[in-house]
């Protein structure tokens, strides 16, 4: 049985620790806010008082947080969290962060003789509470493979980017583009509904011709055409717009620190920013689709 530290249990890492509560293994928890240590705690975790303690024997250290700083807060301040960690543990980290920010940890970590994986996860909160996450690694092939059981458990595809930083990479790329199908679905929509299209009969339309895509699929952003979606739900839970605005925003820094050209990544996200600007930060990134709705 592999003794576990789990750090950050918000909307994705809550779930993704109770699923590894479930198959068993004993898990050490920490978070800032104490309703979601008691939320594990009543589960079967062990809560602990602060993130060095939550660390303490731990075989390996999963951590999901919000943002870059927050992750190199927790590891990398004049308190870091490396200095807490036994040598040789493997550390899983799957907060979506900047990968310059992923390869400076993973190296720190390496200077103090501990094993890290970049393992950013796609398929919202609704893939972690059914354990049917993607996760996308970057680091060593051999701490991957060791951390292939626990992934799955979490999760049902694993893929391995590259060295570390690359698994941010690849998620930043995929989210990038997710950000740019979801308005372009929604504009779409938008136009049939105001020339008198039933959006449930275009969205099946859409879904059997050339446009299709995921958003069409399984995450329709028209309320009541999928009945499971955060559409129709009044927008709640899913993956907020502010989540989305923040990735987007990776992309565009990649984007300069590359020189690269990604005109409808940075248009998606001043879109994106419009619509938090509005108040809507706080809803799934669906909601994209109440700029365009008469």
């Amino acid at each position: 049985m592999t003794q576990i530290a789990f750090i950050g249990l918000g909307h994705m890492g809550r779930p993704m620790a109770h699923n590894l509560v479930k198959a068993g293994h004993q898990l050490t928890v920490f978070d800032l806010v104490p309703e979601a240590i008691e939320s594990l705690k009543q589960a079967g975790a062990q809560p602990a008082l602060s993130a060095k303690d939550a660390v303490n024997n731990a075989d390996v250290v999963i951590t999901m947080l919000p943002a870059s700083r927050h992750v190199e807060d927790l590891y990398l301040d004049e308190d870091a969290l490396l200095d807490s960690i036994q040598p040789g543990t493997l550390v899983i980290e799957c907060s979506t962060i900047a990968p310059e920010s992923a390869r400076r940890v993973a190296q720190a970590a390496a200077e103090k003789g501990l094993r890290m994986i970049d393992a950013p996860v796609s398929g919202g909160t609704g893939g972690a509470i059914a354990g049917t996450l993607t996760f996308i690694v970057g680091g060593a092939a051999k701490d991957l493979e060791d951390a292939h059981p626990l992934l799955e458990i979490m999760g049902k595809n694993i893929f391995h980017a590259g060295e570390a930083g690359a698994g941010q990479v690849a998620k930043i790329c995929n989210n990038m583009l997710l950000g740019v199908l979801m308005a372009g679905t929604s504009e779409a929509l938008a136009l049939g509904a105001a020339n008198g299209l039933d959006p449930k009969v275009l969205s099946d339309i859409i879904a059997g011709s050339s446009g299709r895509n995921w958003t069409t699929e399984l995450y329709n952003p028209w309320p009541g055409v999928m009945p499971d979606v955060p559409a129709s739900k009044d927008y709640d839970g899913g993956f907020g717009v502010d989540l989305m605005l923040k990735d987007l925003g990776l992309a565009a820094e990649s984007a300069v620190a590359t020189r690269s050209s990604t005109p409808l990544g940075e248009l998606a996200r001043n879109l994106y920013s419009l619509h938090s600007k509005q108040g809507s930060g706080h809803l799934d990134f669906s909601s994209i689709l109440n700029l365009y709705r008469k």
